[in-house]
């Protein structure tokens, strides 16, 4: 029988010293444009820390509500319509870096789709409970049980947010995994998204320059390579121990967004490999821990959400800091709790609230 045990006090640490880093690592990197856009060096750093504070307090607050209490249709088809409508009312709000990806209503602003990740989570491990004898049952369960991931990574990519879309697809997979879901289903997932894949990236001229920047940056140094090349530059310069905090060069005015998508490369720059590596560990506990939450969660419920909430972070700080090494094509996915970002940071803690709820229970 489960049996209540203390919170993961380690998963609490890492996600807590992440977060402490984050907040830094924001306001060296964005210091300086922060004050040329708004005439004060903290306007970025302040906005995340307030950001920081409200999600460690929802954390918190959400380690002590029994996840159980989510498992119900009115939470789970409630959230799932919620984000499905605000994904639809970014297209009728102005543009913002040329996307429909922001609410924006007045001082405050949303981006809908770090809401699709937690409801596409909740909504699996809701469905697919007690259906692990029918996994493999396409018509009737791969396919219901897919609709909804399809349907959120289809508005993404909309806005257009490929990057995010692909996260949201591979939290799925990641929950499909521990269902028991046979690998072959994986690899016809895999050869029918290739020709989607094919005109989403290869037809679409900007995201083709990616590509080719990706593959010889040094093509086209002055353009499409040049956000790759200013991040490897970034990282080499830092050597072993990094040039000091708030002393790294490449943040000022070279680094596209240093403190959002490329901020890892002002880690490296600034920290060296040293603050790097540590960065990584941190990422790897924080996987680590996630995996035994799962492993010993008491039931299947609670095994997908944990799985699913492992898997958001690692995820997306795999595919941020690949970018930054230039391991893969530029993407705009942020590092998880570094990032700025104050939706990202807010829905990531509180979903890191449910895991440390979740790792309250033992078998």
């Amino acid at each position: 029988m489960a049996k209540r045990i203390s919170v993961d006090k380690v998963l609490f640490a890492v996600t807590l010293l992440l977060v402490l880093i984050g907040v830094v690592m924001v306001f060296s990197a964005s210091a300086v444009m922060a004050k040329d856009r708004f005439g004060s060096p903290y306007a970025f750093f302040l906005r995340q820390l307030a950001w920081a504070v409200a999600g460690l307090a929802a954390m918190i607050v959400i380690t002590k509500i029994d996840y159980r209490h989510y498992k119900h249709p009115a939470i789970v088809f409630g959230l799932l319509s919620i984000t499905t409508l605000l994904l639809i009312a970014v297209f009728f709000f102005d543009r913002s870096h040329n996307t429909h990806r922001w609410l924006h209503i007045g001082l405050f602003s949303l981006q809908p789709s770090e809401l699709a990740k937690p409801a596409i989570i909740l909504f699996l491990g809701y469905f697919l409970e007690n259906r692990l004898k029918t996994i493999d049952d396409w018509q009737g369960t791969l396919v219901p049980a897919l609709i909804p991931s399809l349907m959120l990574a289809a508005l993404i990519v909309k806005q257009p947010d490929l990057g995010t879309a692909i996260a949201c697809i591979f939290i799925t997979a990641s929950i499909l995994f521990v269902a028991g879901l046979e690998l072959r289903y994986f690899a016809y997932g895999a050869l029918a998204s290739l020709p989607l894949l094919y005109l989403l990236i290869f037809r679409v001229g900007w995201r083709y320059k990616r590509i080719l920047a990706f593959m010889d940056p040094y093509a086209d140094p002055q353009s499409s390579g040049f956000h790759i090349i200013q991040s490897l530059i970034a990282v080499s310069t830092g050597g072993i121990a990094g040039v000091g905090l708030m002393e790294g060069k490449q943040k000022l005015f070279y680094l596209p967004e240093p403190h959002t998508d490329f901020i890892f490369s002002v880690i490296s720059e600034e920290v060296g490999l040293l603050g790097s590596l540590a960065v990584v560990l941190l990422f790897a506990i924080f996987l680590y821990r996630g995996v035994r939450v799962a492993v010993h969660a008491p039931d299947q419920f609670a095994r997908f959400l944990a799985t699913g909430i492992t898997a958001m972070v690692v995820v997306q700080a795999l595919f941020n800091i690949s970018v930054v090494l230039g391991m893969l094509p530029t993407k705009g996915i942020p590092l998880p709790f570094i990032s700025y970002g104050g939706t990202s940071l807010f829905i990531t803690l509180a979903s890191v609230g449910v895991l440390l709820n979740i790792s309250q229970h033992a078998d």
